[in-house]
């Protein structure tokens, strides 16, 4: 069976990954650009699976799968690929204000106790605790923390570039430089030619909706923009030895090179800009990106004397009006599937789409 991926983002390459492994598939991907050049480009790789409030459903099970599947993957990806991923182990530690504690932080101990059926862990931190394990926090802003020590962050390029390698020591052909200029459900017509295949996956993210138009179907994925901001601190923040993925309204912190190297860089991230009525996306909000800035300040003081080295804004693939992602069969397509439209989980739940892929076409 000849099967076609059009998009070879993070979720492209688990799928041909994943794909990869069983016999009898001949797999060709193609992209206009070289890996991860797109949303998966601009993502920080924070996976908040086990601390999400998802706790049933498909929602749930994607992220707990996803969680589990990359304990396998990395070590995996990183013998045949010969690449260190940065892959950091020690956690997220989400940050809870005053405000948030007096919503509620029994929902917190609610979530604990359920993760704890469920064969997972979470914890439950007041300031105390807080401050001995993080002493570059500034425990005025901050009352107390939810600490998930199987939660992970991972770079999402490496990680990418792992997941293409290891699919082409599979066999896995990448057409990259190719642009698909029309297809049905077995025909491509690309820059390089014509292909004839027995299945088509469509994760080409934001370019979802105009493939989807040419068989009239459209999938209307709409562009969030992003932005975050990357400093150099010169030195671990607090516990050279705890350096957790930070987050707290939204904001994160993520330290560069986890697993790998002790963080002396830390990328502060990401700005959520919805595009205006028509659509299209509007110019980053410096303003937006200041006061993400100063809310990592706020958390973290000592950042404020930190060297901003870079920024970097993105685009993330976002379904209108129906909820992300999208994995299906495209209406009146058997042979067309579609996994795109993953917002801002795209690296969280790559694993898992690609498993329910798998599970599609076998």
């Amino acid at each position: 069976m000849h099967i076609a991926i059009i998009g070879c983002g993070v979720v492209g390459a688990a799928i041909a990954y994943e794909l990869s492994q069983v016999p009898g598939l001949k797999i060709t991907v193609f992209d206009l650009l070289p890996p991860a050049q797109a949303s998966t480009g601009a993502a920080l790789g924070v996976l908040m699976g086990i601390i999400s409030h998802k706790t049933k459903g498909k929602a749930w099970r994607m992220r707990e799968q996803s969680i589990a599947t990359y304990e396998e993957w990395v070590p995996k990806l990183e013998a045949v690929s010969g690449r260190k991923i940065p892959f950091n182990r020690q956690g997220i530690l989400m940050l809870l204000t005053p405000e948030e504690i007096s919503k509620g932080e029994s929902q917190w101990e609610n979530l604990a106790a359920i993760r704890a059926k469920q064969g997972w862990h979470l914890e439950v931190w007041d300031t105390a605790k807080l401050k001995q394990a993080c002493p570059q926090l500034n425990t005025e802003q901050i009352t107390g923390a939810v600490y998930s020590p199987c939660d992970r962050q991972l770079d999402p390029t490496t990680l990418t570039l792992a997941l293409v390698d290891a699919a082409m020591s599979n066999g896995v052909s990448f057409k990259f430089g190719v642009e698909v200029n029309g297809f049905s459900s077995h025909n491509i017509e690309t820059s390089a030619g014509k292909i004839s295949v027995d299945k088509v996956i469509i994760s080409a993210g934001l370019g979802t909706s105009a493939l989807t138009a040419q068989l009239n179907q459209k999938i209307d994925i709409r562009p969030v923009l992003g932005q975050a901001i990357h400093f150099h601190v010169g030195h671990p923040l607090g516990n050279p030895d705890f350096q957790p993925a930070i987050t707290g309204d939204d904001v994160h912190i993520v330290p560069c090179g986890a697993g790998i190297v002790p963080a002396t860089d830390y990328w502060v991230g990401a700005t959520v800009e919805f595009p205006n009525t028509e659509g299209y996306s509007l110019p980053p909000d410096t303003e937006l990106l200041e006061s993400v800035k100063q809310q990592a300040i706020s958390f973290c003081p000592e950042l404020k004397n930190a060297t901003i080295t870079r920024t970097w804004s993105g685009l993330r693939p976002r379904p209108e009006g129906r909820p992300a992602p999208i994995i299906e069969k495209l209406p009146g397509y058997s042979n067309i599937l579609v996994a795109t439209g993953h917002y801002r989980n795209g690296v969280l739940l790559a694993p898992a789409t690609a498993v329910t892929i798998r599970e599609m076409i076998i």
